[in-house]
């Protein structure tokens, strides 16, 4: 699989990944002007890219709303806005190359399935966790219908050594449970056995839809991004999505995870936990707001700024904090 990334010349790429289920808030505006800083940082290209694969909890007109609230703030995309409702052939092609190169198999399992699985191995749910597949159905689904589609991480790890490095077949099961290892530009070293923290994810979902991690892939290597900014709580998805690059042959962009908005519970601000949308009265306010967050100085110091003011002070500072500038 290949995406346009030699279209800019190896030029940095970055991307604003919203979902519309609902207005912007204060911590995604932290994550939307993350992300623009580094691409004016870098010189490069800013794309926004609507996420509306998941339709039940997309809010009519809420896509529309986004992009009337960056462009508010002064974030304006350089590229007309792409959504995912629109790439389910893009989707589709990606899953068919795993199902051909046995990375992806039919499933069988409900979620009930997983928990009773899990259940007899010992294994209770924590909250806010989903419990990694035992891979009931990787070999087979013993005469049930097929749901969805997974991602058959194990028997991947297990092939990708022995053809890169040659390892002895007696630690094909050590090399399943390999860590998934990369840098992120703000928190650094990370790792995660994803066979043994995941299993085997899903790609297609029992009720059709197609799943975060294929469309965020295909999306991201056919746009040619080259570095994702987005919010920390999604960090935990990036060894997932290494993988499913490197089964589809994309190269893997730079990431940098930014600080989380924390409501007054200590949970991370979201659309699902009520978090309030922007007040965007003083948009110059909301977005030294975010700055903050993001360790940039305010606009105070300088004589009556305005928006574009204040963006060139945080793109120079955040070329100094985080090597944005060449």
């Amino acid at each position: 699989m290949s995406g346009h990334g030699a279209a800019w010349g190896g030029r940095y790429v970055g991307r604003f990944a919203p979902s519309p289920t609902g207005p912007l808030h204060a911590g995604s505006l932290v994550a939307a002007l993350a992300s623009w800083l580094d691409a004016r940082a870098h010189r490069g290209r800013w794309l926004v890219r609507i996420e509306d694969v998941d339709t039940p909890r997309c809010v009519p007109g809420a896509d529309e709303l986004i992009l009337q609230q960056l462009a508010t703030c002064g974030l304006a995309p350089d590229e007309p806005p792409l959504w995912q409702s629109t790439r389910g052939a893009l989707y589709q092609r990606a899953l068919d190359q795993l199902v051909a190169q046995g990375d992806a198999y039919p499933c069988a399992c409900s979620r009930k399935d997983i928990e009773d699985a899990q259940a007899a191995l010992g294994h209770a749910r924590e909250r806010h966790a989903a419990l990694p597949y035992p891979g009931t159905c990787r070999h087979g689904l013993q005469g049930r219908t097929a749901r969805s589609w997974r991602f058959n991480v194990t028997d991947f790890q297990k092939k990708q050594p022995l053809a890169q490095e040659g390892q002895a077949l007696a630690a094909i099961n050590s090399i399943a449970n390999q860590p998934i290892h990369w840098q992120d530009r703000r928190l650094g070293p990370q790792q995660q056995e994803v066979a043994s923290a995941v299993g085997d994810f899903v790609l297609r979902r029992a009720d059709g839809l197609w799943a975060y991690q294929l469309a965020v892939v295909v999306d991201d290597a056919d746009q040619g991004v080259t570095d994702v900014v987005r919010g920390e709580d999604l960090a935990d998805n990036t060894p997932r999505q290494i993988l499913l690059q490197r089964a589809l042959g994309a190269a893997s962009p730079r990431y940098l995870h930014t600080p989380l908005v924390c409501g007054d519970n200590g949970e991370k601000l979201s659309k699902q936990n009520g978090a309030r949308a922007l007040d965007l009265a003083d948009p110059l306010q909301a977005l030294a707001d975010a700055a903050r967050v993001l360790g940039l100085p305010p606009p105070s110091g300088m004589h009556n700024p305005c928006i574009s003011d204040a963006l060139t002070l945080w793109v120079a500072a955040w070329g100094r904090n985080y090597n944005g500038a060449p």
